[in-house]
């Protein structure tokens, strides 16, 4: 009776904060207030919520944070090295042929260099290229603001910077190829569905745009000048700290450096001893600021999950009576209510979603393999689509786009692909 009491309680204190959330409420300090008040609220004792609330799990955070640090490092040397730019550059000569084929290829390049890269400002300089060029291809705002978060959102499902967030919550799961099957598969059908989303929407380009321009002459965005066939291998790179994963069971952080250094051997950055360090120097101070602000939410975000842990005995009872013990039916309704997720909603993970994800992996109702994927794909759905995501909204305020267009184009698109990727991965973990 006690504990369904409290347990009720605390769901009570959850739906508090979903609506917090939704009012805009800062995401750090809400998960620091929630870790507070289920510890009291569960009846914590004082010395133990000190010590397993809020100081093993920060501590214990660190591994992550490193994974995030040198992901954000190698996006970094990415785009300020010129490869992500070049590669971005190149799609403007197949749009002067073929304008469907050329928006095509930009989504491609999109979600190829997203793989690796991470953070809005990476988005901002491959979106001041990009985005030009669809526009130049004469394709309407809507279309290709849309397609070009959407294919941002693809690469996510296998961007290791982002994985290593989401493992906050299923620490037993990890970033290897067991995980990464599902991750191609869901980036492929994502981007499948923005080729289709482009195709049935190609008579809506106005054929007679505008001149394509030299958008590298406008942009801040380096460009790598390629001056021998070789420096084409560049293009590459950023698919290789996951194909070092994937061939060869590298861990993330060797992975990362090496191909970061690689990068900055191909494109002459270490040429000369001052150069490479200044470099070097440069990119490091940028890539930390870049993730400064997510990084303490992290930490905050941890010391909920571990007061969630706690208060398992609480509500074990309380989820075993409403949730569906049938795998498939969990999958198929996740996939069905995917836009609840939106607003950092109850299925965003960096949103109110986060008690969720910490409840339903305290109750061990359901093995963490499973819940991983199954709570990833609508948190994915928001990350393409939802206007709380900081370079959606960069991309929002950059094009002057209505954020009511953005969602009622993109949702359709999106939540399809959120039910099919359900179910490939209750086929796949269920």
């Amino acid at each position: 009776m006690v504990n369904t009491v409290i347990g009720s309680l605390l769901l009570i204190s959850f739906v508090l904060f979903i609506v917090y959330i939704i009012k805009g409420g800062n995401l750090t300090v809400g998960f620091i207030g929630m870790a507070i008040i289920w510890s009291v609220i569960g009846m914590i004792p004082f010395n133990q919520a000190i010590s397993e609330v809020f100081a093993k799990p920060v501590l214990n955070y660190a591994p992550t944070i490193i994974y995030i640090v040198f992901g954000s490092w190698f996006g970094r040397v990415l785009v300020d090295s010129g490869i992500a730019g070049s590669i971005s550059y190149q799609t403007q000569k197949v749009g002067k042929k073929s304008p469907i084929i050329a928006a095509i290829l930009v989504c491609l390049v999109t979600m190829f260099i997203f793989v690796s890269a991470y953070g809005v400002g990476s988005v901002i300089a491959i979106g001041v290229i990009l985005l030009p060029i669809l526009f130049s291809l004469g394709m309407p705002k809507k279309i290709s603001v849309t397609a070009f978060t959407m294919s941002i959102g693809a690469a996510m499902y296998v961007n290791v910077v982002l994985f290593n967030q989401v493992k906050t919550f299923f620490p037993d799961v990890t970033y290897g190829t067991r995980y990464l099957r599902f991750g191609w598969i869901g980036a492929t059908i994502q981007m499948i569905a923005v080729i289709i989303f482009l195709l049935l929407n190609r008579k809506k380009f106005n054929l007679r745009g505008k001149k394509m321009s030299d958008t590298a002459a406008t942009s801040k965005t380096a460009i790598l000048q390629i001056h021998h066939r070789w420096q084409y291998v560049t293009y590459i790179i950023p698919i290789v700290p996951v194909l070092l994963n994937m061939l060869f069971g590298w861990d993330a952080v060797p992975a990362l450096v090496i191909s970061t250094v690689l990068v900055m051997l191909l494109t002459g950055q270490l040429t000369s001893k001052d150069h490479g360090l200044a470099f070097m120097n440069s990119t490091m101070k940028r890539a930390v600021a870049d993730i400064a602000d997510l990084i303490f939410f992290l930490l905050a975000l941890s010391t909920f999950t571990a007061a969630a842990a706690l208060n398992t005995g609480r509500f074990r009872t309380i989820f075993s009576a409403i949730l569906p013990h049938n795998t498939l039916w969990l999958a198929l309704g996740l996939g069905i209510l995917a836009p609840l997720a939106l607003f950092r909603g109850p299925l965003h993970v960096w949103g109110a979603g986060a008690a969720t994800a910490a409840v339903l992996t305290a109750t061990h109702l359901f093995s963490q393999w499973f819940l991983l994927p199954v709570l990833y794909v609508p948190t994915l759905l928001a990350v393409a689509i939802d206007v709380t995501q900081s370079w959606n909204i960069w991309a929002l305020t950059y094009t002057k786009l209505d954020s009511r267009q953005f969602i009622k184009t993109g949702l359709p698109v999106v939540w399809v692909v959120a039910i099919i990727n359900e179910l490939i991965a209750w086929s796949m973990f269920g």
